[in-house]
């Protein structure tokens, strides 16, 4: 992809390392190209624990537990819909696409619950985010869902980590 994004990878947990942060942006970077997402755009990241990602699941769900990862839209997009170039912040001429929270707790815990790496399942949760700032929902248990889902699976695989 010729323009760059901007994508801040935040910690309040401690072993957050350099090249996970890198991992993480990688993955970003893989699902917005899947999406057919060319333009500077930017997805802010934090990465936090079970009790934080709990209190922001209710305080923005009204839902007392802690969840895996957390999404934040920036536009009410449909799946396919992307912003257009006057949706740039003026000051940084970037699309905000909105903002992603994960658990990693979560991620290992679920992890180990599916018998895989705790890169594959940090990786499927980002994409998973990805999707959801794009407009992708699974609140159906119908054709949203499994559209969601067949996307999910097509950009593991141009990652080389599915199932």
């Amino acid at each position: 992809m010729a323009k760059r994004h901007y994508i801040p990878v935040t910690a309040d947990v401690p072993g957050i390392s350099e090249s996970l942060r890198a991992f993480i942006r990688k993955v970003i970077r893989a699902a917005l190209a899947a999406q057919g997402v060319d333009f500077p755009c930017e997805v802010d990241v934090r990465v936090t624990s079970d009790a934080r990602i709990r209190e922001v699941n209710l305080e923005q769900r009204g839902v007392d537990r802690p969840t895996d990862v957390l999404s934040f839209p920036m536009f009410p997009l449909e799946p396919g819909q992307l912003p257009g170039p006057e949706d740039a912040d003026p000051a940084t001429g970037l699309i905000p696409l909105g903002d992603m929270m994960l658990s990693m707790e979560r991620v290992q815990a679920q992890a180990r619950e599916y018998g895989h790496s705790n890169r594959r399942e940090l990786a499927y949760l980002v994409v998973h985010s990805v999707l959801h700032l794009l407009g992708y929902d699974h609140l159906d248990e119908g054709p949203e869902k499994a559209r969601m889902r067949a996307r999910e699976e097509a950009i593991m695989a141009e990652l080389g980590l599915e199932r």
